[in-house]
């Protein structure tokens, strides 16, 4: 049979594109950035130091300076204490005078007390320094009386007797209580004394800042006085207490 031969292209059509080269795609000329990217070496980024170590490192320093602080001043004061042992001062009652203690039909109270209170000093090488101090009688919960002593200092192993009269007028008293109850029938009525005050230590050239102490005085025994010779309370019992008056923000302890 008689082979048949088809033309290449028809007749009028645009002739084929040349072949692509045997190489595959066409090259071009590198740029710029190609031959700078190549001569730059490649970058590695650097790992950062994290912020909480960097915390956690002033903390550890901050807790250390404070524990060298806390052992200083430990050592400090326990120096301080063996070179000069100190104590507290204290407190005793020496005598009460009931001169007036009366109470009206309209249940109106006039007192009037003779006080003595002893202020001693058990320290060798500290002397006390006190403010003028505030002094208030209570009995059955009933103010009976209030008074003053002036400023005063008790030197080193030393000791200060303080007088002062403390009285009242005017008082009002309920009808239900045990106080009224114990002067009608001529009895014996418990009395509690406070006095408060500042107080700075001087220790050698040194002096403290002041701070604030209450005393408390308990087991007291006091008779209403039958005529015009006053009668003699009952303070072998007493007890006094000394407490600092540590004020912490609105609380006083």
């Amino acid at each position: 049979m008689a082979e048949k031969i088809y033309p290449a292209s028809k007749p009028g059509a645009a002739p084929a594109p040349a072949p692509a080269a045997a190489a595959g795609n066409p090259t071009f000329p590198a740029t710029k950035a190609q031959l700078y990217n190549n001569s730059r070496p490649v970058y590695r980024p650097q790992p950062r130091r994290s912020r909480r170590s960097c915390c956690c490192s002033v903390c550890l320093w901050i807790t250390f300076v404070i524990a060298v602080l806390v052992v200083i001043a430990a050592a400090a004061g326990g120096m301080a204490y063996v070179l000069y042992r100190p104590h507290r001062p204290t407190f005793s009652v020496s005598s009460l005078h009931v001169s007036q203690f009366n109470l009206t039909s309209s249940n109106k109270l006039s007192t009037k007390f003779n006080f003595t209170i002893t202020a001693r000093n058990p320290n060798k090488k500290i002397a006390f320094y006190y403010d003028p101090v505030s002094v208030s009688f209570n009995s059955n919960d009933v103010d009976v009386g209030d008074g003053s002593i002036p400023a005063f200092t008790t030197g080193k192993k030393n000791m200060t007797a303080l007088r002062t009269v403390v009285s009242t007028s005017g008082q009002s008293v309920d009808d239900n209580s045990d106080l009224k109850s114990n002067l009608k029938n001529k009895k014996s009525v418990p009395l509690k004394i406070q006095l408060d005050t500042k107080v700075k230590a001087k220790i050698g050239s040194f002096k403290t800042k002041k701070v604030p102490i209450r005393v408390t005085c308990d087991g007291i025994k006091a008779a209403a006085p039958t005529g015009k010779t006053a009668t003699t309370a009952t303070v072998s019992d007493a007890q006094c207490k000394v407490d600092l008056r540590v004020k912490i923000w609105k609380w006083t302890v």
